[in-house]
């Protein structure tokens, strides 16, 4: 129920403001001199185009961290807290902090320049209690995800969505790009017994859908029953990587600090539990991998034997100065992608494992790999000395099956 007053709104206002923002655009383009392709419009700035609308007479609880912001780099705190349609009452902030600049467990603060409370979902609590809803008429999802499925925020919008369901308030989310884009889809599935903060339901590893599509596949599969709208964005293809969108890239977390990084991490990530660094602590996370105990040239050469495509393995050493092998003179190799329309990721972090176990089955700890795979047979199949090609095809049916069920899911073309 609105709770203050709503001042008065006229229709055409919207649209006139979101046509002067492609208009602007396009001016600075041509006196530039480049091609004056429209930019993609997040939800924030579609909600703004709105004047903020949806959200009339409601006292807000924004669930967001530092990539919330909209085209002309308004963050969307600042945004709704000088909305007079609506009323900024807390804020919630996911894995990393308000400011995505932490590791580990993150405190409640203040925010400094709103005064608002800020409560944290990756404390004490990883759920927004029935306290901190206590005054709220909806919640508000803006934080850029990465297309995969361990990424830790897609699960916090989950469990909000969920408490958002059981106190009766509408869950909006305002919708960002896949920077992978919205074509491919990567396995193998997650077994539904092996659900966690790191894989909240059943999807491939790469699920190939925004932020805001998701929110819609895990309302509807796993019967959340939330109020949900989506603010869809404008201009958005699924053919779209993040370069294609004309949006200054935002590291999402700490350590996803480039499209590179992003587009091999669900692939490398599933070798995170390991005892393999994946670059946390140097200058190219999620861009290298390696050990101690690795002979750099023959882990290159028997990954270059795989033939993946789109990607090639320069071998290398490095000391990481934190995280895994902290201060350790690590061998390994540099993940060099060569066409990023051939490679399929996941494949490449299946080959990397299905290399380990070969080369270094006494050093290489596989079976720690599990938490992050999340599927027993392909895990069996890996042990087994299977190649990464047998577990997706052994996997393709289930993905086939994700793919019929998550099309009326999906709002862009």
């Amino acid at each position: 129920m609105n709770r203050f007053p709503v001042r008065s709104h006229n229709n055409c206002r919207a649209g006139w403001i979101l046509l002067a923002a492609v208009l602007a655009f396009q001016n600075a383009a041509l006196l530039s001199g480049v091609d004056a392709t429209p930019p993609v419009l997040n939800g924030i700035d579609v909600l703004r185009a709105q004047d903020f609308e949806p959200l009339a007479g409601k006292r807000i609880g924004l669930i967001t961290n530092h990539t919330g912001v909209s085209a002309d780099g308004t963050t969307t705190v600042d945004l709704l807290s000088r909305s007079k349609k609506c009323r900024l009452a807390a804020l919630f902030s996911p894995e990393h902090g308000i400011r995505g600049n932490m590791d580990g467990k993150v405190g409640a603060s203040v925010d400094e320049v709103t005064g608002l409370p800020v409560y944290s979902l990756y404390g004490d609590t990883r759920r927004p209690t029935s306290g901190m809803l206590r005054d709220i008429d909806a919640l508000v999802y803006d934080i850029q995800d990465i297309g995969a499925r361990f990424y830790t925020y897609t699960t916090t919008m989950a469990y909000c969505m969920e408490e958002a369901a059981k106190a009766g308030i509408p869950f909006y989310v305002l919708d960002r790009p896949n920077p992978l884009g919205g074509q491919r889809v990567e396995g193998p599935m997650l077994d539904a017994d092996k659900a966690s903060f790191v894989g909240y339901m059943p999807l491939p590893v790469r699920h190939g859908m925004t932020i805001g599509e998701l929110a819609r596949y895990f309302n509807t599969e796993n019967k959340i029953g939330a109020r949900l709208q989506v603010i869809a964005m404008k201009g958005w293809r699924r053919s779209y990587y993040f370069w294609d969108t004309g949006q200054i890239w935002i590291d999402p977390s700490p350590n996803m600090r480039s499209m590179t990084a992003a587009v091999l991490y669900p692939g490398v990530c599933l070798l995170e539990g390991s005892n393999l660094s994946v670059g946390r602590g140097t200058d190219r996370p999620f861009e290298i991998v390696g050990a101690p105990w690795i002979d750099p040239q023959r882990f290159a050469a028997e990954l270059q034997a795989e033939k993946i495509d789109g990607v090639r393995f320069v071998p290398l050493n490095f000391t990481p100065g934190s995280s895994k092998h902290r201060g350790l003179k690590c061998g390994g190799v540099s993940l060099l992608i060569s066409d990023i329309e051939k490679l399929n990721s996941v494949e490449l972090g299946l080959t990397l494992i299905a290399v380990l176990r070969r080369m270094y089955a006494d050093q290489f700890e596989i079976d720690s790999i599990d938490g992050l795979l999340g599927n027993a047979q392909a895990l069996t199949m890996l042990k087994a000395g299977q190649s990464a090609a047998e577990v997706l095809r052994h996997d393709r049916p289930n993905t086939g099956k994700f793919l019929e069920k998550r099309r009326k899911a999906l709002i862009y073309d």
